[in-house]
């Protein structure tokens, strides 16, 4: 059900590619269609969360009335807009604003919601700053025109410089972001030198101070509202696992308990995925004492003991050791396998490595060059080869390998893009320049490699990956703010600026098809395809927006009167307040979105790359260590299992465990042992409360564990639980 809704979301979201105005034109009757279908999905969806919600829960449950109103809107701007169609009477598809409501209000984008609402309660500070950085702007505005008003001093283009108070307040506003410096102060700074002071004086108090001071204040209120939020998650998962508990609980002496078997079938059905040695583990740190039940604290901690990730890797031979025993198990065999198992192999091919990125950037076209790329290639190849012939093949390509299977697919695709350009080029009817740059990027790509032989490179690369699933969060929230602002770019600006190629011959083709546009800088500059003319480039525009860089150029081409950094013929297209939908957009992703992503990236990231392990972390490692199945750190950094079955290596470029042979590790779990990756999370949740468990008292929680264990089954859950917040 998740996927599904998350697939009909993103297809109603998809439609403003192939609707009015168009990257890939369908007709009316079929995107019609399938926003119907959509909107059918949805209030099936909403239906179902109906059926398993008391009334009084669902209808106070705000995002269930956005769902609906978002609904019945689409369905009647749609029932208007196809009207009007018939009557060939064009109208604006004013809907499509509000289909990004699907994406934030199911259940399934809790993450998405939870950031929307810290948003929200962390706007009240930012709006202080950004009034007093509004302030400081006006003021030194103000003390721009006094200064520079009156000395009739004129721009490169030949304009007034500084004339107008507005247009002060535009160009400061644009110096904030240095998007325009220094060409806003030069013809202040050419009449006399020191009037550099004054911009001077205005980058240091706006860009560096307001603009530090806006990452400040919002990272320091989003963390509150974001543990805040955390604290109450933590509350509430509390809350739902005394529930369960009251439910299984059986009596046993003067306490109340829950049956192994029972214990067993429940996490079997929520947990559905783990092995069952990673249960039997589970149960061994909840029932550690052997007793046949686990009490009540040890049930309360089930929830965070699912979502720490445990691998369990089966102990297998290799195949070669049991097929031909005799030349596998040989003097020259075994010398083989410790030499590519010796650190010095990894050197080795450290070396090749940097040898072959000095060759990638030396000329393609010298024989010897040509020549040494198959080398490369050999060498890469019989790495591969022998690393599979020492290592157990299934375990070397485990799906916790990543970077053998880079190694792998990355070298074997470049061999075969390789061979595919040599044959091609001995014939003169087939251009194999596409195949050709495959193979550059490929070669390129290779050099990826040495990231995983430097062990600190590989532990940033190694954090960056455990928190993309939490930086997936903001990336919806990014795409619902272009969605909005792309829509409304749209309608505002279509059709004023056209991209022509290079040899057309249109009228108008060098002024982007609009004569205000004429020798202006923008057309000069072949910007033409920045425009809001369909869906795809609108997003385009809303990076380069983002980015910040020249984003006053754009939107100086939206204004009505000419722009100080462009030549006099720039841009009459639309009207003046045009540009607050610039400086909104540039409000709301720069100033407060941008600065949130970086925010719960440092967070993230130092929680990732510098915490300590967590309680539960800590209890299942030393269940691990218990059982003699653990792993632990060598002094090379690389893991080494304290007990194995058989005689055998699995290594990844410089990373290998090495299994003796030891059997005792048989015991309870037969074949196999558990790796224990580091900082390895289920859900985002799980990182979200990893991150703020060490600031938040076990008293600002709600009740304390012992309050907990002592809370009566209606007790166990408030009142005012909602089904999101159950969810």
């Amino acid at each position: 059900m998740r996927t599904a809704t998350y697939f009909f979301i993103f297809l109603n979201l998809s439609l403003a590619v192939f609707e009015e105005p168009a990257v890939y034109p369908l007709p009316f009757l079929v995107t019609s269609v399938v926003e119907v279908l959509c909107l059918v999905v949805f209030f099936g969806r909403l239906t179902h969360f109906a059926k398993v919600t008391r009334r009084n829960v669902f209808w106070k449950d705000t995002k269930n009335i956005c769902i609906m109103v978002a609904i019945l809107l689409s369905l009647t701007d749609l029932a208007i807009y196809g009207v009007l169609r018939m009557y060939d009477v064009r109208s604006i598809r004013w809907s499509r604003i509000v289909r990004p409501i699907f994406l934030i209000n199911f259940a399934e984008s809790r993450q998405i919601r939870r950031a929307f609402r810290s948003i929200r309660n962390t706007l009240p500070e930012i709006t202080y700053v950004f009034l007093l950085f509004m302030f400081s702007l006006l003021m030194f505005s103000l003390m721009a025109l006094k200064l520079f008003g009156e000395r009739n001093l004129q721009t490169a283009e030949g304009l007034p410089y500084f004339k107008n108070y507005l247009e002060i307040v535009f160009d400061l506003y644009v110096l904030v972001t240095t998007a325009n410096s220094p060409d806003v102060m030069m013809p202040a700074f050419d009449f006399s030198s020191w009037y550099a002071l004054f911009f001077i004086a205005f980058v240091i108090v706006n860009t560096y101070i307001f603009m530090s001071l806006f990452l400040a204040v919002v990272y320091n209120n989003y963390k509150k509202h974001l543990k805040n939020e955390i604290r109450k998650l933590a509350y509430m998962k509390h809350c739902k696992m005394i529930e369960a508990f009251n439910i299984l609980k059986e009596e046993e002496g003067a306490q109340f308990v829950v049956r192994e078997a029972q214990w067993k079938q429940l996490v079997k059905l929520v947990a559905p995925d783990i092995s069952n040695s990673h249960r039997e583990l589970l149960l061994r740190i909840s029932d550690d004492e052997q007793k046949g039940f686990i009490d009540k604290k040890s049930f309360v901690q089930l929830a965070d003991l699912l979502n720490i990730q445990v691998i369990t890797l089966k102990i297998r031979s290799h195949p070669l050791g049991q097929w031909m025993p005799g030349v596998y198990k040989s003097a020259v065999s075994r010398f083989l396998r410790s030499m590519v198992r010796h650190r010095g192999f990894v050197w080795t091919y450290d070396v090749i490595i940097l040898i072959n990125a000095i060759f990638i950037a030396l000329d393609e076209e010298t024989p010897y060059i040509s020549y040494a790329e198959w080398v490369f290639l050999a060498l890469y190849i019989i790495e591969i080869l022998l690393k599979v012939y020492t290592y157990e093949p299934r375990a070397f390509f485990g799906k916790n390998q990543f970077w053998n299977w880079f190694d792998t697919l990355i070298i074997f695709a470049a061999l075969t893009a390789t061979i595919l350009n040599t044959t091609l080029r001995s014939t003169t009817k087939y251009n194999s320049q596409q195949i050709l740059d495959i193979v550059f990027i490929l070669r390129v790509l290779r050099l990826i490699r040495i990231v995983d032989s430097i062990q600190r490179f590989r532990v940033i690369m190694n954090t960056l990956i455990n928190i993309v699933p939490t930086m997936l969060t903001f990336g919806g929230l990014t795409l619902v703010v272009y969605c909005v602002f792309a829509i409304i770019g749209m309608e505002l600006f279509h059709g004023k600026i056209q991209f022509f190629p290079a040899n057309s011959n249109a009228p108008h083709s060098l002024e982007c098809g609009n004569t205000a546009l004429k020798d202006s800088l923008f057309a000069r500059a072949k910007y033409c395809k920045n425009n809001f003319n369909n869906f795809a480039s609108s997003f385009i525009v809303l990076m380069e927006l983002t980015v910040v860089n020249q984003w006053h150029d754009i939107l100086s081409l939206f204004s009505l009167t000419p722009a100080v950094f462009f030549a006099n013929g720039f841009a009459n297209v639309t009207v003046q307040p045009a540009k607050l939908y610039f400086i909104a957009f540039h409000i709301v992703m720069v100033i407060i979105i941008v600065n949130i992503f970086v925010s719960f990236i440092l967070e993230a990231f130092f929680v990732e790359y510098s915490l300590e392990k967590s309680e539960v972390e800590t209890a299942i490692e030393q269940k691990i260590q218990e059982l003699g199945m653990g792993v632990q750190e060598s002094l090379s950094s690389f893991l080494l299992p304290i007990c194995t079955v058989h005689s055998s290596w699995l290594g990844s470029q410089g990373d290998y465990i090495r299994m003796n042979a030891y059997s005792d590790c048989l015991g309870l779990f037969g074949v196999g042992f558990f790796f224990w990756p580091p900082a390895g999370y289920r859900t985002v949740d799980s990182l979200l409360q990893r991150m703020f468990e060490a600031e938040i008292p076990l008293e600002d929680e709600g009740p304390s564990v012992e309050e907990f264990l002592n809370l009566s089954p209606t007790a166990a859950i408030p009142s005012n639980v909602t089904s999101e917040s159950a969810a």
